[in-house]
């Protein structure tokens, strides 16, 4: 595992925000389960500098505390569920 990645994990813990919270997308009227866990480990699979920005968001979203959290999960499971659907298209 890689330090962003450790990282990040620590950041949620130091926060008590459990890694294996989940969030719900509907898309066509299925529905996809992204934990906090795998949005971050798909987010590092990036470009080290990816996951510098994906890091550098997750402290801006914890700052908001709670609300922004949440937005920032939701945002970052939108984004790989539509990168993901686009691929298979």
């Amino acid at each position: 595992m890689n330090t962003v990645n450790q990282k990040c994990k620590q950041i949620l813990k130091e926060n008590n925000i459990d890694l294996l919270s989940e969030i719900d997308f509907d898309v066509n009227k299925k529905v996809h389960t992204l934990s906090f866990e795998y949005i971050i480990d798909t987010f590092m699979q990036a470009s080290e500098e990816s996951q510098d920005v994906f890091m550098k968001a997750l402290l801006k979203a914890v700052e908001a505390k709670e609300v922004g959290i949440n937005n920032f999960f939701e945002s970052m499971g939108q984004l790989l569920l539509m990168t993901q659907l686009s691929k298979k298209i």
